[in-house]
């Protein structure tokens, strides 16, 4: 990926071990991409190191090469007796961060970061749709892609630097100067997010997901913690969720930092804090209180810890330096997310069925315990695990949902490399009175005809995705679809 300029190895930020400052017209990661005269970065893998395809670089003519030490004795070979310029980083995945940063230059003069296990979409979504509702273009980056006053569909949470710098600056080039991101700990630990200049960061919550990447829940929570402790600039403000355990100790940390922070929940020492919530079939009232002033606000929005992801957004917006009053007058106006808490169908008896991307035992265990106020009747839920991720979750899920479901259908997810079957035997290890039924589809079906008045079907898992991973080959295949068609079929409307 490429812009029409030049920029010299300096001008990046980055100092060849010998005195050379060569001319960069362009940026890679992928050694196929390599063009005559552009820095390669060369950056350690979880297989492989890209020092192994340096001598690419060399053969294409790069003008520099970025690694580390390891990555130095890997190509020394390759690269004695060549001018190409070589960069040695302690840590060079945050300087290829810098350097796109740089080599792409404008930013949104207004950019929030939120990470955390669970809420990340809702809370980017909410505050992107406040600014807009207050006159101001902005766009929410994540999950769901990047969607707003600028739209882009996105392969990861967090994008790989030579993608998240050029999107940020073809924002800040179309007129968007407000961005909310989500910080996923994939790109915190890789150092993705480290060029970003922000003015506030969020934190939702934290549980177990993701340990088939990071080697201990200790190594999780540290590299979310980094949002704070590295990527947050000094006069940055931390907003944080301290009904989560972790909470105090994001808030420690930042203040061991200097900086200020506001604090949400029903703590009662929060600043923006949950005083009540009165639930039914369409949303939810919610009285809060800010600097000792109440505030009532109708949501439309199912779910109680919905209330918290829009508090979050509200304070993420304040600290961004939107008016309070404002933002709380924008509240009633804040739409469901897309596979969050997301009304999907409604059957001719009253039964709704809902959406929703809850895929972490946590995660699922929120959805369902705040789908119950809104529940007269019983709740039903059709959910699976997905393969090739952390296996310890699985019983820790379906043990989740047999404490707040009344009927549960245990299904297929993403099953990807393993076998379907496999997954769903261990799911089947914390809820054994549940329903076994491997395609989705018929899993949908049934939950749906199993729905009597008053009764609701939670769809968990996938959310707004529209594709199923079995093998390496993804399928289309829609929730929120599916359990349209499925109520239709039920009720002769097909």
């Amino acid at each position: 990926m490429t812009v029409e300029h030049r920029k010299t190895l300096s001008e990046l930020g980055l100092t060849a071990l010998k005195a050379s400052d060569p001319e960069i017209t362009g940026l890679a990661v992928d050694s196929r991409t390599i063009q005559p005269g552009y820095l390669f970065a060369a950056l350690p893998g979880t297989r492989v190191h890209g020092a192994e395809f340096i001598q690419y670089a060399v053969r294409m003519e790069a003008a520099a090469v970025l690694t580390d030490r390891n990555g130095l004795e890997i190509a020394r070979d390759v690269l004695k007796g060549t001018d190409i310029a070589v960069v040695v980083a302690e840590d060079p995945n945050q300087a290829f961060a810098y350097a796109a940063a740089l080599w792409f230059g404008e930013q949104p003069e207004c950019c929030v970061a939120v990470t955390g296990t669970n809420g990340k979409t809702s809370v980017a979504t909410f505050l992107r749709q406040i600014w807009q509702i207050n006159g101001v273009r902005a766009a929410n980056l994540g999950t769901t892609g990047i969607q707003g006053d600028y739209e882009a569909a996105l392969q990861h949470t967090t994008p790989a630097p030579l993608t998240l710098y050029s999107h940020l600056s073809a924002m800040a080039h179309a007129g968007v100067d407000h961005v909310a991101m989500e910080a996923s700990s994939h790109g915190l630990e890789q150092r993705r997010l480290d060029g970003v200049r922000l003015v506030a960061a969020g934190f939702t919550n934290f549980s177990q997901d993701h340990l088939d990447y990071h080697e201990s829940f200790e190594a999780y929570f540290e590299a979310k913690l980094g949002l704070f402790t590295r990527v947050l600039g000094e006069d940055g403000i931390a907003v944080v969720n301290i009904d989560d355990p972790k909470g105090a100790d994001v808030v420690a940390a930042v203040e061991a930092r200097g900086q200020e922070t506001i604090t949400v929940g029903q703590e009662q020492h929060a600043q923006l804090r949950i005083e009540r919530q009165r639930f039914d079939a369409t949303g939810q009232d919610l009285r809060f209180n800010w600097q000792g002033r109440p505030q009532l606000v109708r949501l439309s929005l199912i779910g109680g810890f919905q209330a918290s992801n829009v508090l979050l957004a509200s304070g993420l917006a304040i600290a961004a330096g939107a008016d309070p009053e404002e933002v709380f007058q924008a509240l009633p106006r804040l739409e469901t997310v897309a596979g969050r808490m997301q009304l999907v169908a409604t059957r001719t008896n009253g039964a709704n069925v809902f959406v929703d991307y809850a895929h972490t035992p946590d995660a699922l265990e929120t959805a369902l315990a705040s789908l119950r106020p809104h529940v007269m009747g019983r709740i039903v839920v059709v959910f699976g695990a997905g393969g090739d991720r952390d296996t310890k979750k699985r019983k820790l899920m379906g043990e989740a949902a047999a404490r707040h479901a009344d009927v549960l259908f245990v299904t297929d997810d993403n099953p990807r490399s393993e076998d379907p079957a496999a997954i769903r035997k261990m799911v089947l290890e914390g809820c054994p009175e549940a329903h076994e039924v491997g395609d989705r589809a018929e899993a949908i079906l049934r939950g749906v005809d199993t729905l009597e008045p008053g009764d609701a079907l939670l769809v968990a898992g996938k959310g707004h995705e529209t594709g199923q991973t079995v093998g390496d080959v993804v399928y289309p295949f829609d929730d929120a679809e599916q359990a349209s068609i499925a109520v239709a079929a039920l009720e002769n409307e097909l």
